[in-house]
């Protein structure tokens, strides 16, 4: 468990320095990108007009009733006129309302710019301006087009008028005239324009025939500006305390802007106050005169009714009437809720029994019933505690018993007596009501008059009262309309711009700038199908593997004891996983690797010839046997006779020692070549002499190395593999597609190539790729003991 920790510990880690080996190697890539993003993010903040943010805060007025208010809004408590509850939402929208922010840019002539040429781009002039424009008698086209000429001073007194536009259109047409005076009238199709020196007229003139561009840019597209900039919000929603605020390049004139707003704001909610104020006067006014008619007639009318009819106070006698009928009415239907009570009482009393207690304090006004139902009940409190402990047959309770019964009959009698007392009082009652409700009957039909023309009366008294104490209140209105909103904390921007965010642009540049050569390379790699690394092989071959060869830096020179270029200790690696591949060949044996691919020009015969040469080295006796009879290619590396393989197997007189030549420079180091080039390869592989041959070349050599053709072309190395102790499959670095894996994948699952185990060659070791070996050694891609392991398992 130990172990596997650390292999799994160990390939993490360096599956991490792989990846980051992989974008290391491109460190230039990335300095040049990260260096070009923050001069480019360097330029943009040197050259871009830094943005500041002003703010103010105001206390809007909340009233329950407000809005926009109409003449009868004086009379909401009567239902009349009201109008829309204004709140703090609403004020707000107003506050951004294109008519406030139009009319702001209109008093501050906003929409007319003043810039003065730079190096590399043209300066605002707001704070100092050098000169004041007007526009007399605005035409409609005047707020609908751009207006840009050039302003450059002559003298102290003259200036000059250039009617040049960048795009090379007119759009202002002014007198053939070029030289005009401050303050004089010129002619143009918008208008007549009048410009005025400013008091700081000399602090930009110093130097004669300097030029000022004047740009007044429609009206319309100002003021959508000024809308998107201008953020109103409340600080809370419990509050009606407001802030805002507004973002510009100039910062006294975001600070106009926002006094200028509130000022405007406050401007037209009282003049919208004052309207109504004056409108509701003319109305009362005008309402009062006809009410003092109107009451004046009826009063005249009142008092020629008395007079007719000769009467005084008929309503307070009405009154007396009405009062003693209500009571009469009342104190009956008091009797009648007694009677109804003294009703059930006596329904209950004739279904209880001795056990059952009667309800008490339900008989108003009868002292004796009450206190007859108390003992009643008390006796029956008694009797169900004796109970308890004795029986119904015990002298005492058949004792109570009967005293139970005789005051029970005594309750009955009693509230019988009660009933009746309470009937005689109800007709009596009956009767009264019957005589107070005749005399009612009997009032004047004179009355039901006067209250006609008395209710006429009243109503006009209270409407003439009401509109006098309403001329009053739109008085006091008039003479003291309050701000809407009150001013906390003028316009004030800050010190610092908001926008460009130095910071935020500078750390955007260097993502920038290592993202851009991340992307490129990823990318590249993305689409690239053909085969790096040994991390393109991991999860898409189950073919062992058991390394890789660096490309070497001399293809066609043999390795010698000497090498220590980085493929020659590839190999030598290489050799020594081979030993545990096969680990299971028997004793006295040659043990037999076969090499093939996927396709030519893979470099197995490289590696064949390569990995020959290092097992004789180790002091081996080793034969290499070149049997791609299709196309030979030993004779690249190694000077070799015509005659081989396919001489032997062709003919019936050669024999295998005359064919077998012995390598120089080396002990033990032999070589078949492939001979001459058959007419018919696979009629050859397939004979029986092929058999001899293996059986006896492995009874002579230690190591037999033998270079077969791609298996994807030709079955020549499906014939023979049964001959291999192992099957080395190579395959080619930046060659070979990642979906051709599915060719030895096959062939290893269905077994069709004995013991086989995959190599890969021509690995890039400068960019991370394979092994970095010897004294130059970069990096170990695996360590041996993992890689013999995996062979193993």
């Amino acid at each position: 468990m130990d172990n596997n920790h650390f292999d799994e510990d160990f390939e993490n880690d360096f599956q991490f320095k792989e990846f980051l080996n992989k974008y290391s190697i491109h460190w230039k890539w990335f300095a040049l990108g990260v260096s070009v993003c923050l001069l480019l993010a360097f330029l943009y903040l040197r050259y871009t007009i830094p943005q500041y943010e002003a703010s103010t805060t105001i206390l809007v007025k909340d009233e329950k009733k407000g809005g926009m208010l109409s003449e009868l809004s004086a009379f909401a408590d009567l239902g009349m006129g009201g109008g829309l509850k204004s709140n703090v939402d609403n004020e707000i929208e107003i506050l951004k309302s294109r008519t406030l922010v139009e009319s702001t840019v209109k008093k501050l002539n906003l929409n007319t710019f003043f810039t003065v040429s730079g190096k590399i781009v043209d300066k605002e002039i707001y704070e100092e301006t050098p000169i004041e424009v007007y526009f007399v008698d605005k035409t409609n086209e005047f707020y609908q087009n751009t207006i840009d000429f050039n302003f450059s001073e002559l003298t102290a007194n003259t200036f000059e008028l250039d009617n040049e536009i960048l795009d090379g259109s007119t759009k202002v047409i002014l007198s053939d005239k070029k030289m005009f005076r401050y303050g004089e009238e010129i002619p143009t199709q918008y208008g007549r324009l009048i410009i005025n020196k400013s008091k700081f007229n000399r602090s930009h003139f110093k130097d004669k025939g300097k030029t000022i561009r004047i740009v007044i840019n429609p009206l319309e597209d100002v003021v959508d500006s000024f809308r998107k900039r201008l953020k109103v919000e409340p600080i809370s929603k419990t509050s009606s305390v407001v802030t805002i605020s507004i973002t510009d390049a100039k910062v006294k004139k975001s600070e106009a802007f926002l006094d200028n707003l509130i000022q405007i704001y406050n401007e037209d909610a009282a003049a919208d106050k004052n309207f109504i104020s004056e409108n509701t006067s003319k109305f009362i006014a005008n309402r009062l005169t006809l009410i003092t008619q109107e009451l004046d007639g009826v009063e005249q009318d009142v008092e020629s009714f008395k007079k007719a009819n000769k009467l005084t106070d008929i309503e307070s006698e009405a009154k007396l009437f009405i009062e003693g009928s209500n009571e009469y009415d009342k104190k009956g239907v008091e009797t009648e809720i007694q009677l109804n009570v003294v009703s059930s009482m006596l329904d209950f009393m004739k279904k209880s029994t001795n056990a059952d207690l009667l309800p008490s304090n339900i008989i108003a006004g009868s002292g004796d019933t009450s206190g007859l139902i108390s003992s009643y009940n008390q006796l029956v409190l008694d009797r169900n505690r004796i109970l308890k402990s004795a029986t119904t047959a015990n002298p005492s309770v058949v004792k109570m018993d009967q005293q139970i019964a005789s005051l029970k009959s005594t309750v009955t009698t009693s509230l019988l007596r009660l009933q009746s007392s309470l009937n005689i009082q109800k007709r009596d009652l009956n009767s009264n009501e019957g005589i107070l409700n005749a005399k009612i009957g009997k009032i004047p039909v004179q009355e039901r008059q006067f209250r006609v023309i008395a209710r006429q009366q009243k109503v006009k008294e209270e409407l003439y009262l009401y509109l006098l104490q309403k001329r009053e209140e739109t008085a006091i209105s008039l003479s003291a309309t309050e701000p809407n909103a009150r001013v906390i904390d003028s316009a004030k921007a800050g010190k610092m711009p908001i926008a460009p965010k130095k910071n935020i642009i500078y750390l955007g540049a260097l993502l920038l700038g290592l993202l851009i050569p991340f992307g490129i390379i990823y990318t590249d790699d993305l689409l690239d199908t053909k085969i790096k690394s040994r991390m393109d092989l991991d999860g898409k071959t189950v073919v062992p593997f058991i390394g890789d060869v660096p490309t070497a830096e001399n293809p066609s020179e043999i390795i010698k004891s000497e090498s220590r270029t980085s493929s020659a200790e590839a190999l030598r690696i290489i050799r020594t996983n081979l030993e545990f591949m096969l680990s299971k060949t028997e004793e006295g044996q040659a043990k037999t690797l076969f090499l093939t691919s996927t396709f030519p020009k893979e470099g197995k015969t490289f590696v064949s010839a390569n990995l020959a040469a290092t097992f004789a080295l180790s002091g081996k006796k080793v034969l290499l046997i070149g049997m791609d009879i299709r196309n030979p290619r030993l004779d690249e590396y190694f000077t070799l006779p015509e005659r081989g393989v396919t001489n032997y197997l062709s003919s019936k007189d050669l024999k295998l020692e005359d064919l077998i030549i012995k390598y120089d420079g080396f002990e033990d180091f032999h070589i078949l070549p492939a001979g001459i080039i058959p007419p018919n390869p696979a009629e050859l592989l397939m004979s029986k002499k092929v058999d001899i041959l293996f059986a006896t070349l492995k009874a002579q050599y230690d190591y037999i190395i033998v270079d077969t053709a791609p298996v994807s072309l030709v079955t020549d190395t499906l014939l023979i593999a049964k001959h291999a102790d192992c099957f080395i499959y190579v395959a080619r670095a930046n060659f070979l597609e990642k979906r051709m894996l599915n060719i030895p994948n096959t062939l290893y699952k269905e077994q069709k190539l004995p013991n086989m185990c995959l190599l890969l060659n021509d690995t890039d070791s400068t960019k991370g790729y394979g092994y970095g070996y010897g004294y130059g050694a970069k990096i170990v891609k695996e360590p041996w003991y993992k890689t013999v392991l995996n062979i193993r398992n």
